[in-house]
């Protein structure tokens, strides 16, 4: 097969589709697009480009004025030094089990940035004021880290999202604990379509102080970025971000996604097709014999319980993982290119081998 690039081979089948991850799916053509005009003649190297300087300005119209944004490789990153800028050496992180910041980042906010988690069982990972305050002890005791910030992830990793409620609820509560607040947004433009509000509406309106904003996950090639929206609660996070690794030399090529994505309405168009097709996944699948969906669909992502041999079978045509090996728990996940046939494809394949 002729590669539509070079003129070689290809890799893969571009026909192949799967719900494994939305980070699985390739880049948006108007982000290509972007990164092909930013490509023309010489910028200036780390940040210092009109296309970091025009997102900064970007990142205040969707976050309000007082937002700083310091763009980064990988979503590890963003959290790690977003978090290390927030807290002191000795400090403690409260998250839930599920965070990704817990469970998938082989360590690194211990690693990097030398924070103690501190993980919460949460009902479909969900924090609460009640689950903080119970996780949450030694204050002002030199025998314990200190309890410095609460991290939240909107949506999250089961596919929940939090209402503008409740973050205000969990901001004002660790405000109060003299803890400040950050939000693993990873798939934070999913949250912002299923709950029709704004970005700003229930980040910096409703209190939190730093957001890890994703856009890997919603089209781009890479990048996240360190969303800064209470500039009072962060130090030093430009030197943080250079020792972590996360400094950009052509940075241009990161900002210039963002753009694309965020100045017009793409993070929301991707957000709110990819969580349709979750909903539609879900209401396709729901009533197949032996197939339970486990719980709520709010963004992008489907629990479902699915029978190991049915999964094993299915697996063979379409790529998606076991959540929970003990219960035959599955995650479905759409992204900004799955389309309907792709989910009634899927629908179909799953039925057959469940009426088998």
């Amino acid at each position: 097969m002729a590669d539509r690039v070079t003129g070689g081979t290809t890799r893969h089948n571009p026909d192949v589709r799967g719900f494994a991850s939305d980070n699985h799916a390739g880049v948006h053509p108007e982000v290509l697009a972007a990164l092909g005009a930013a490509n023309e003649g010489h910028q200036a190297a780390y940040g210092d480009d009109v296309y970091t300087a025009r997102l900064r300005e970007v990142f205040r119209d969707h976050f309000g004025e007082r937002t700083e944004v310091y763009p980064v490789f990988n979503g590890t990153g963003a959290n790690v030094v977003g978090l290390q800028a927030m807290c002191d050496r000795w400090g403690a992180v409260v998250c839930t089990e599920d965070a990704h910041l817990n469970l998938d980042e082989c360590g690194a906010p211990e690693k990097v940035a030398g924070l103690k988690l501190l993980p919460v069982d949460a009902v479909h990972a969900k924090l609460t004021p009640e689950l903080i305050t119970a996780r949450v002890r030694g204050m002002a005791d030199e025998r314990h880290a200190q309890p410095q910030a609460v991290s939240l992830t909107q949506s999250t990793e089961l596919g929940t999202v939090y209402t503008a409620e409740e973050i205000a609820a969990i901001c004002a509560h660790a405000h109060d604990l003299g803890m400040l607040v950050h939000v693993d947004g990873a798939r934070l433009a999913n949250a912002a379509a299923s709950l029709d509000l704004p970005l700003r509406a229930f980040t910096t309106d409703a209190g939190v102080d730093v957001v890890s904003f994703g856009g890997t996950k919603n089209g781009l090639l890479l990048g996240e970025a360190i969303v800064v929206l209470n500039p009072d609660a962060v130090r030093g996070v430009t030197y943080l971000r250079k020792a972590a690794t996360q400094l950009a030399s052509k940075m241009r090529f990161v900002s210039a996604q963002f753009l694309a994505l965020l100045e017009g309405d793409l993070w929301l168009r991707n957000a709110r097709h990819s969580n349709a097709m979750a909903q539609r996944l879900a209401t396709a699948i729901a009533d197949l014999p032996g197939i339970s969906v486990v719980r709520p669909v709010q963004a992008n992502a489907v629990f479902a319980v699915i029978p190991p041999d049915v999964a094993d079978r299915v697996r063979k045509r379409f790529s998606f993982y076991t959540w929970d090996e003990r219960t035959g728990e599955a995650r479905l996940m759409t992204a900004f290119d799955t389309t309907e046939a792709d989910v009634d494809a899927f629908a179909a394949a799953l039925a057959e081998e469940t009426a088998g």
